[in-house]
């Protein structure tokens, strides 16, 4: 049993290096391989706290490696999660089960069973450990199987039972870092979140940083809040910044924040090359503004409401950094910039136009803007030198539905 004490010592010191469980699991099986346990498949189920999947599996197999599956949300993911061994073992409030194959009428209909009988398995065991806390993360399964004749021998089954622990914790551990990235990223923003995790988290502390501000405003939202239901106003908003959004993050900007039917974002300038900042982020206007336009047109061939979006394009200083209380923060920019584009915003109807950009902004764009006027901004004291575009967004007709 040395080697399996061996085994579990590096299961735990994994759990403290390792960044994912995809590389934990494949060396665990070679290495219990190693020691004698006739595995043909291994694999780790668990949970996760992310808007695209609601669990992750991960299967080691010994013809093939390693293999990962997510499980989606909604209908589809849960009807995947009602067929597996999990769910039963959680419906049934149990931590463990055996199933001797190849599956006969007493077997339960499990896919994963079948494809197992179809590779010759003899056995499959399957156990939960459950993790503390109430949260999503609410534990973590370890299932084996193999060929052997007979299946598994009782020390075999008690070197997985020893294993087990360890393997839970390394999970649990990989699973809460991969989680405060994650979930901090999509509340925050890629960067953002790497600053946050970095330790910014004191209240007024970040920097001062030059950057070209793009402000995305969906129109009439508020005759749509009085005229529909709220869920439809939530999913006509949700598909909306889906479009604005995209063309954003691809371009290499930072959504910063949602501010009802507004999205904020920013493209700071790195080093000295101010109009490459201006650039991306002009082209993620243009594109924001076409995929609108492409879901309007299909908003309107279902019956549908159109939502037209307005966007300012700005350059400018502004504060990057914590903005809150002392127990709750905001990670944001601050500024005479931001605020001047909030202003310019309620240009937008005044001038018939989509894109509208200021002069600092327009002086790095060569030429593709052109002078509308000058404008008194609220709260601002000299009159705004304001910019629209010179391609072909001019402002749709309404539509009054």
């Amino acid at each position: 049993m040395n080697g399996l004490a061996d085994l579990i010592a590096w299961v735990i010191a994994q759990g403290l290096v390792a960044d994912d469980i995809d590389a934990l699991l494949e060396e665990l099986a070679l290495r219990l391989t190693e020691e004698g346990f006739p595995l043909l498949r291994a694999s780790i189920g668990m949970p996760s706290i992310d808007p695209k999947r609601r669990g992750l599996s991960v299967t080691w197999c010994r013809d093939t490696g390693i293999s990962r599956e997510a499980q989606k949300h909604g209908d589809e993911g849960e009807a995947l999660f009602r067929r597996s061994p999990i769910f039963y073992l959680l419906q049934n409030q149990l931590e463990y089960m055996r199933w001797s194959l190849p599956a006969d009428a007493d077997t339960p209909p499990f896919p994963v069973l079948t494809d197992l009988s179809d590779l010759g398995a003899t056995d499959f065991v399957i156990k939960i450990t459950p993790f503390p806390g109430n949260t999503a993360l609410a534990g973590a399964s370890f299932s084996v199987a193999t060929d052997q004749p007979g299946g598994f021998s009782e020390s075999q089954l008690a070197g997985f039972e020893g294993v087990m622990p360890a393997l839970s914790l390394a999970c649990l551990r990989i699973a809460l870092t991969r989680v405060a990235k994650d979930v901090l990223a999509v509340y925050t923003g890629d960067r953002t979140s790497e600053l946050i995790l970095n330790g910014q988290i004191q209240r007024g502390e970040g920097a001062s940083i030059y950057a070209a501000i793009l402000l995305a405003d969906l129109k009439s939202f508020t005759s749509l809040n009085e005229k529909h239901e709220p869920h439809l106003i939530v999913n006509w908003l949700n598909e909306h910044f889906d479009e604005i959004g995209q063309p954003v993050v691809e371009e290499g900007g930072e959504i910063l924040k949602f501010m009802g039917d507004s999205l904020l974002a920013i493209f700071p300038v790195q080093g000295a090359d101010t109009a490459k900042a201006c650039r991306v982020a002009m082209s993620a206007a243009q594109r924001a503004i076409a995929t609108n336009d492409a879901l309007n047109l299909s908003r309107r061939e279902r019956g549908e409401p159109e939502i037209l979006v307005d966007i300012v394009l700005h350059l400018g200083e502004i504060f990057y950094g914590n903005v809150g209380t002392d127990r709750r923060l905001d990670f944001t920019v601050i500024g005479r910039a931001v605020n001047e584009a909030s202003r310019i915003e309620k240009l937008a109807d005044t001038l018939e136009s989509n894109l509208l950009a200021s002069a600092p902004f327009a002086a790095q764009t060569d030429g593709a803007f052109r002078l509308a006027g000058y404008f008194k901004l609220r709260g601002v004291e000299e009159q705004a030198e304001i910019y629209t575009w010179t391609g072909a967004f001019d402002r749709p007709i309404h539509s009054d539905s």
